[in-house]
């Protein structure tokens, strides 16, 4: 009975769900919102401004690419990749700290990150729309 819950691709495909969904509504609250106050992160770690754009990739097509398993191995990169930008530019002064529960501050970003590269190593399972 054990072995039929045995399925590594349903375990690849919720693990894409469960980091890609979650950022789609970091993502679209910048669509909505406005990059203003990214940019001026940005700036203010000496970078130019228009890189904040790219969170846009980051954290709205990335996830959409994970989630629909399109180059989910590739667009899992980027959303890693755009976990650390974050953690650097925006989340650096809380990287020794706890929260108000007594959790690293910075639990869920890295949560995220570490994520994005599994699914980098292991690929978007079976259950995505482009296979290799």
């Amino acid at each position: 009975m054990l072995d039929y819950f045995k399925n590594k691709d349903v375990g690849l495909l919720l693990a894409r769900i469960a980091i890609g969904f979650p950022m789609l509504f970091y993502g679209v609250g910048k669509v909505i919102n406005g990059i203003e106050p990214i940019k001026e992160m940005v700036v203010q770690s000496h970078l130019p401004g228009f890189l904040a754009y790219g969170v846009y990739i980051g954290e709205v097509l990335a996830p959409l690419m994970m989630i629909a398993g399109i180059y989910a191995r590739w667009a899992a990169l980027v959303f890693a990749f755009n976990c650390l930008c974050a953690l650097v530019i925006g989340q650096s002064s809380y990287l020794f700290k706890l929260n108000d529960f007594g959790g690293w501050a910075v639990e869920l970003l890295v949560m995220y990150m570490l994520v994005g590269l599994s699914l980098f190593f292991t690929g978007g399972g079976k259950y995505s729309l482009s296979k290799k």
